[in-house]
Formats: C-alpha cells, sequence, structure tokens
C-alpha cells in the first residue's frame, strides 16, 4: 500500500511538474507575441498570394455547392487543373491563373474511369503538380477507406502536403469523405475546423464541394460559412436544356471576402464532351446582375428574400431590379411576390437571339 502511495505521488509530482513547464512556455509564447499597434506593424508575415484573380488566395477556404449533378465535379476539376497548368481562361481577367500550383483532388465518390477520363478530357497542357487520391484506387492498393472525420487521417493528409508542397486540397466531397459527421450539427464542424486551421496556417487552401438542398442553398451547418472566404454557387441556366454529356450551370458568388461583386461577375458555362470524342470543350460568358435576377425568376424564386440570397445582394438591391423590370415590362409585382409576364412568343424569341452573347471557348 505504502508503495503504490509513494508511485502515486511520483506521477502526481511529474504531471504538476509538466503543468508548470507548459504554464511556463505559454507566458513565454505570449511574451513573444503580445505586441503594441507599432510592434504589430513591423511584424513580417508574408502577404497571401493571389491563386485565381484576386478572389482566391493562398490558405483560403472555400465551397462549391450545388444540386446532385449540376456540375460541381466538372467545375472542381477544371480548377484543379488549370492551377496545375498555370493556364488562364482566354477573356475572363477575373479568373486570371497567376502561376502554376501544386495541386491535391481528393475524391470520395466517382467510379475511378469517370475521375480518368474527365481528367484526360480537360486536360490541355502538363500539370506536374497534379495529384489524386481517388477512394477506389486508395481501396485497391492499401484495402483502406478514407474517412476525414477521423484525426489521424487529418493529420496524415496534413504531413503529406506539407512534404509534397501542396498548395491546394479539393474535397469531392463532403458527405462521402467526412463519414458518420452530422452534416446539420454544427458542434460537429469542431471535429474539421482545427484541421483545416492549420491548414490555413500553413497556407495550403482547401476547396469543399458540398451538395445544396432543394432550396438552391449550401446543405448542412451555416457554422461552415463563418470561417470560409468564398462560396460558390451553381444554378441550372436560363433555359436549360439536357446534358448528358457534360453540364451546363451559372456560378455566381454567395460570399465573397476577397474581391467585390464588380470583379467577379456571375457566368455561364457548359462542359460538352461528346461520345467518341477525347477532349471536352468548355465555355463560358458572364452575366449582369439583371440577367441574373431575371434567371432567378424564371428559376420559380417570387420574394425579394429568396432572391437577395440566391445572388448575394440585398433585399434593397432585388427591390431596385424588380422595379425595372416592372417598367421594362417582363416583371409582375403582386404584394411581395413576383412573378414573369406572359410575353408574346415571337417578341420573347428575338429577345433572346439579341441578347445571346458569343461564348468564350477554349
Amino acid at each position: 500500500s505504502k508503495a503504490k502511495s509513494a508511485a502515486q505521488n511520483v506521477v502526481n509530482n511529474e504531471a504538476q511538474q509538466k503543468a508548470a513547464e507548459l504554464a511556463a512556455e505559454w507566458q513565454s509564447t505570449l511574451e513573444r507575441a503580445i505586441k503594441s499597434p507599432d510592434a504589430l506593424a513591423a511584424v513580417n508575415v508574408p502577404k497571401r498570394e493571389p491563386i485565381i484573380g484576386n478572389w482566391f488566395k493562398q490558405g483560403d477556404l472555400g465551397f462549391i455547392c450545388g444540386e446532385r449533378g449540376s456540375g460541381k465535379t466538372w467545375l472542381g476539376l477544371f480548377l484543379a487543373r488549370k492551377c496545375a497548368e498555370g493556364a488562364s481562361l482566354p477573356g475572363l481577367p477575373e479568373w486570371n491563373i497567376q502561376a502554376r500550383r501544386r495541386v491535391l483532388y481528393i475524391d470520395g465518390e466517382m467510379p475511378i474511369d469517370a475521375i480518368r477520363e474527365r481528367d484526360g478530357a480537360l486536360a490541355a497542357g502538363e500539370a506536374p503538380g497534379l495529384f489524386y487520391l481517388q477512394h477506389e484506387a486508395l481501396f485497391h492498393l492499401t484495402g483502406k477507406a478514407l474517412n476525414l472525420a477521423d484525426p489521424l487521417a487529418q493529420s496524415a493528409i496534413l504531413e503529406r502536403c506539407k512534404h509534397d508542397r501542396i498548395e491546394i486540397v479539393l474535397l469531392d466531397n463532403q458527405s462521402c469523405l467526412f463519414i458518420g459527421m452530422n452534416e446539420n450539427d454544427a458542434d460537429a464542424w469542431d471535429q474539421v475546423l482545427p484541421w483545416l486551421l492549420e491548414m490555413r496556417r500553413n497556407r495550403i487552401a482547401v476547396i469543399f464541394i458540398v451538395h445544396a438542398g432543394r432550396n438552391g442553398i449550401m446543405r448542412g451547418t451555416s457554422r461552415r460559412e463563418d470561417s470560409a472566404f468564398w462560396i460558390i454557387n451553381l444554378t441550372e441556366p436560363k433555359d436549360p436544356i439536357e446534358n448528358q454529356h457534360g453540364a451546363r450551370f451559372v456560378t455566381r458568388f454567395v460570399k465573397n471576402r476577397n474581391s467585390t461583386e464588380l470583379e467577379c461577375p456571375a457566368l455561364e458555362w457548359t462542359f460538352a464532351k461528346p461520345p467518341g470524342e477525347l477532349k471536352a470543350r468548355v465555355s463560358w460568358k458572364r452575366l449582369s446582375v439583371p440577367q441574373l435576377f431575371r434567371q432567378c425568376i424564371e428559376l420559380g424564386f417570387s420574394r425579394a428574400t429568396q432572391i437577395a440570397e440566391q445572388m448575394g445582394i440585398t433585399p434593397g438591391r432585388v427591390s431596385q431590379l424588380a422595379g425595372k423590370a416592372v417598367k421594362e415590362g417582363w416583371l409582375e409585382k403582386n404584394g411581395r411576390v413576383y412573378s414573369l409576364k406572359p410575353t408574346n412568343p415571337i417578341v420573347e424569341m428575338i429577345r433572346k437571339d439579341l441578347e445571346r452573347d458569343m461564348p468564350k471557348t477554349e
């Protein structure tokens, strides 16, 4: 009994000594880190370099969200390829690729053949810094499955990124890669946030690909948005057509800390890969704010608050757009509800022909 008591005292003393050492270490850390305004201004923290235009920078946390089948993976793979190739988009300076980057694309959903086919279809040059961690390949080669809700997996990915000098990580998608984590539980996000902050401190940008709900808004807890630098939402374009061999969608920023609305206009994208062709044809064109407003009306959004949330603008700005549309004769307003005014089919066809711009194509 005395021996056990003595051993326990030794353990307690060692624990107390360790706690005292950690407390002293923290005091030393705070002594070095707490600065006056003048001293803080002299701290030389390197500025974050831009990756795409001014809206995507080193260490950013970004989200690409859209409904199932909307084209999220096409866009994610396209951005991964362009960043790794260092190739900008012709006629779109807002999406200028500043330099070649090292990119890790982590796929948890797609069949491996589909990933290989799309990567080849989107390849336009050498991409020595592009790497894939694909779930089927992982299981085939190692017998393991990846779950990024596991702190051990998070730590392994971080260390691998540091070792391989990875600058951008794309996660496709949250539902498949974070098993057992309730996406609607705000507290569950705490399993992921410390890892993402550590990635940011190491200047590693992370892009989540996530599903949108039926309302078109990113599904799951809104706590994720607090730490996001930008969120890109994908919706159907005006006059949607069935596209079994590619994708067609509109992108718009619903959150953007790095740039303004004028610097990041809404874009309509087309990814076309007909059967038998090896390469995909990718095209894009800008959409003005009034065009985007009309698209929201045509998609069935009928109230200013709904449209404001979809467009990332204020309800007051929506009211201004609605007032102009009523004067132009294509919008009806019944109380707080907006709807399209019936039009002459021939006049509508002429209007569409006049507003159609020739897209920029690779």
